[in-house]
Order: C-alpha cells, then sequence, then structure tokens
C-alpha cells in the first residue's frame, strides 16, 4: 500500500541551478520581480524598462530580472542503531520506512532530488544513496528498511554532514534521538549549514515506567542487561529522569533553532505537512 504524500517548502531562498518550485534570487525569466540590471549583464531587450532607464544616474538601459524557481535537494538522514529496532504498537524501522517513501515520493512530486545516508556506528556506505530524480527509490530503500536488524550505535549520526551536498539542502534528521545531549548537539552543529528538520520517531509504550517488582532491564544498543528492583521511589526517579530529557531534548533544539517532528503514532502525512505550516 502506498504512503500519502506531505506537502513541503523550504525557509529562505533555494541556492540550486536547477529548475524546481522553490523561491530563489537565480534566473531572468522567471515570475517573481527581482529587480533591475543594466543590459550588459542580461540580454533579453523584451525586458527593458523605460521608466527605469528614464531614472537611471548613468543613462544606461534597465531591464527587469525575475526569479525562476529551483529544487532543493531532500535528504534523509537516518538513525539504523540498535534501539531502532524497538516495537511498540508500530515498529520504528517501518515508521521508518514510510516516512523515507513518502520523502522520496514527495520530493519527486516537487521536482527535486532525493538522497539517503544511513548511520550506526558510522555512515553505511550501504544504506548511502546520492541524490536522485529517479522515481521510485523510496520504495526500495523502505522494503529494505522493514526487512532490516539494527545494531551498534547511533554515533556515526555527527559524520553524516560529510555525505551531504555542499549546496544548501532540506535535511530529516530521522532517529529516536537516544543519544547523549552533548553528542546530539555535535550532530546538529554539524548540520547547521542546511535546513534541519529534526523527526523523533517514539512510541508511546516507550516510556512508560515499569511496573513494580524484579524487573531484567536491557540496553537496546549496548546490549548489556541489568537486574533492578522496581520500586515506588524508583519509579518516580524514572518519570522525573524522563521529563528531564525531553526538556533537555528541547532545549537543545531550540538553542539550534530547530523546530522538532514527533511522530509518536505512526507515520501521518497530515503531522508532516501541518509541521510545515506551523514553521
Amino acid at each position: 500500500m502506498a504512503v500519502s504524500e506531505f506537502h513541503y517548502r523550504v525557509r529562505g531562498r533555494a541556492s540550486g541551478h536547477g529548475p524546481g518550485a522553490h523561491r530563489s534570487r537565480r534566473g531572468e525569466s522567471g515570475l517573481e520581480f527581482r529587480g533591475h540590471v543594466p543590459l550588459l549583464d542580461a540580454a533579453d531587450v523584451r525586458r527593458i524598462d523605460v521608466h527605469a532607464s528614464l531614472r537611471d544616474a548613468f543613462g544606461q538601459w534597465q531591464l527587469k530580472v525575475f526569479s525562476e524557481p529551483m529544487a532543493v535537494p531532500v535528504i534523509v538522514v537516518a538513525d539504523l542503531s540498535a534501539s531502532m529496532a524497538y516495537r511498540g504498537e508500530r515498529a520504528k524501522l517501518d515508521v521508518l520506512a514510510d516516512f523515507t517513501e513518502a520523502a522520496a515520493q514527495s520530493a519527486w512530486r516537487h521536482g527535486d532530488p532525493f538522497g539517503f545516508v544511513g548511520c550506526d556506528d558510522a555512515v553505511r556506505r550501504d544504506w548511502l544513496t546520492p541524490p536522485t530524480r529517479r522515481r521510485g527509490q523510496g520504495g526500495l530503500l523502505a522494503q529494505r528498511l522493514r526487512a532490516l536488524q539494527p545494531h551498534g550505535s547511533a554515533r556515526g549520526l555527527a559524520l553524516a554532514a560529510r555525505a551531504l551536498p555542499q549546496r544548501r539542502s532540506l535535511v530529516f534528521v530521522v532517529s529516536d534521538f537516544h543519544l547523549p545531549v552533548p553528542e546530539l548537539d555535535s550532530v546538529l552543529a554539524a548540520l547547521a549549514h542546511h535546513e534541519v528538520v529534526p523527526v523523533l520517531l517514539w512510541d508511546r509504550h516507550e516510556f512508560e515506567p515499569p511496573r513494580n517488582g524484579i524487573l531484567q532491564l536491557s540496553d537496546p544498543e549496548t546490549g548489556q542487561q541489568r537486574l533492578v528492583w522496581m520500586r515506588t521511589a524508583l519509579r518516580e526517579r524514572w518519570v522525573a529522569a524522563q521529563a528531564a530529557r525531553r526538556a533537555a531534548l528541547q532545549a537543545l533544539f531550540h538553542l539550534h533553532r530547530l523546530d522538532p517532528l514527533v511522530l509518536d503514532d505512526g507515520y501521518r502525512a497530515d503531522a508532516v505537512s501541518a509541521h510545515f505550516v506551523r514553521a
């Protein structure tokens, strides 16, 4: 079953050269008036502005120039670490697969190239897709993601910027963001050149405090296990720690002037589109 596309937009002006759907400051024969230039800088005499030419202090012929809409690369930087194997109401990898397929299809519909960068302990070369306008790329990635057995940590996200285009791109960082806050700070700082949207894949059951009693807890990224006697006081500390973690993440996003997109109920196209209307 095909996923629904979402609508997105970028802040500021596109800096590319290829035609697309985003406002830019390039081109001469688009639809958005940008200003005037001398005749020698733009040879299309059909756009001569007589009134502007008469006002020119140097007596030069002035031509109107109109910006053309340009394309912006859309990149999904995905966390493929062991914690992404979590399955609650929905499997995180299934939500990641749905989002990736929708992002690729939405980019194709906008006329933008789509790329994918998968990371665990490092940037995975087998999960590296340079930006392309080829249709159907998202569906192929989604099939692979649903069959993936993730492992390791998400520290490779800090190196993802090296695999991105040099020109400004729309970058979705899709993760559960369970890395330590200082490491996440480094990830976001490395991506500062781009327009970044943090996409938080959470499950509501993931943060529910365990019941009282003796429990065996495991860290999904390190594989370490620990026997814990869960009691009321420890449950309260658990709840407080989760609240502090969320507050720290929100402060980090605010520091980088980012508006996170939380997907805690699976992928929904209307929720993603609403994020860009709100931003």
